[in-house]
C-alpha cells in the first residue's frame, strides 16, 4: 500500500560529469558534421539532450566549449596509451600504442578530427597553436618514452625523443587519415598496410627486420 502512496518515482539525475561529457561529444560531432557554422548553444544542448543553461554553467562561452572538446581529446587518448603495459620489448609497446591510437581514432572520429585540426573551427579559437602542439607534444611523449627505451637498448638509432615521436606520429596519423576517409578499410588494411608500415618504421630508424617484424607481431592488435 505504502509503495501506492508515495505517487511515482522521479526519474535519476544525470551525474554532472556525464552531462559535460554529452555536451563535449555533442559539440565535437555538429562541429565535425557541420562546421563552425551549426555550433550554438541550442544546437549543442538539443543534441545532448539537456538545457542551454547546462552548457554555460559548465563552460562559461562556446569558445570555452570547444576548448574541452580539444582538451578531452588528447585527455582521452593520452590515457589510452598509458593503459598499454609496459613490456621489456620497448618496440612491441610502441606497436600496441599504435594499435590504441588507431582505436581512438576510430572510435571518436568527430573528436579525433577536432582535436587535430582536420575540422575549421572558424570564429571558435579556443587554443592557439602554441597550446595545440603543447597537447599534442604531452601526447606522443608517452610513446616517445618508449622509442627512447629502444634508443638505450641499441635497437634503435641514437636520435632526440621528440623526433622519434613526431615521426611515428607522423605515420601512423597519415594512417589514420586514410582509414577514416574510407580510402582504406581497417581490415585487411591494418594487417596488410599498417602492419609493413610498422616494421619499415622500426626497420628505418634502426632495429634490424627479424627484431622489428616480431615486435610489431607481439604488440598488434588491430581489431577497431
Amino acid at each position: 500500500m505504502d509503495d501506492y502512496l508515495e505517487g511515482p518515482a522521479k526519474a535519476e539525475e544525470p551525474h554532472p560529469s556525464d552531462v559535460r561529457r554529452s555536451l563535449v561529444t555533442a559539440a565535437a560531432h555538429l562541429l565535425a558534421e557541420n562546421g563552425p557554422t551549426a555550433l550554438s548553444a541550442r544546437k549543442v544542448a538539443n543534441a545532448a539532450g539537456t538545457s542551454t543553461m547546462s552548457v554555460y554553467t559548465r563552460f562559461g562561452s562556446m569558445e570555452a566549449l570547444v576548448r574541452a572538446v580539444v582538451d578531452e581529446g588528447f585527455a582521452v587518448l593520452e590515457g589510452g596509451l598509458l593503459a598499454v603495459p609496459t613490456t621489456e620489448d620497448p618496440l612491441r609497446d610502441v606497436a600496441a600504442q599504435t594499435a590504441a591510437y588507431l582505436r581512438f581514432a576510430s572510435e571518436n572520429a568527430a573528436l579525433y578530427a577536432v582535436m587535430f585540426g582536420t575540422v575549421p573551427l572558424g570564429g571558435f579559437r579556443p587554443v592557439t597553436p602554441e597550446e595545440l602542439q603543447a597537447g599534442r607534444r604531452e601526447t606522443l611523449d608517452r610513446v616517445g618514452a618508449n622509442l627512447a627505451r629502444a634508443v638505450d637498448t641499441g635497437r634503435l638509432r641514437p636520435a632526440k625523443t621528440s623526433d622519434l615521436a613526431f615521426t611515428w606520429w607522423s605515420a601512423v596519423h597519415g594512417y589514420a587519415m586514410l582509414e577514416s576517409s574510407g580510402h582504406i578499410h581497417a581490415e585487411p588494411g591494418r594487417s596488410r598496410v599498417l602492419e609493413r608500415l610498422m616494421v619499415a618504421l622500426f626497420t628505418g630508424l634502426g632495429d634490424d627486420l627479424d627484431g622489428a617484424t616480431g615486435s610489431v607481431r607481439a604488440g598488434r592488435d588491430w581489431s577497431g
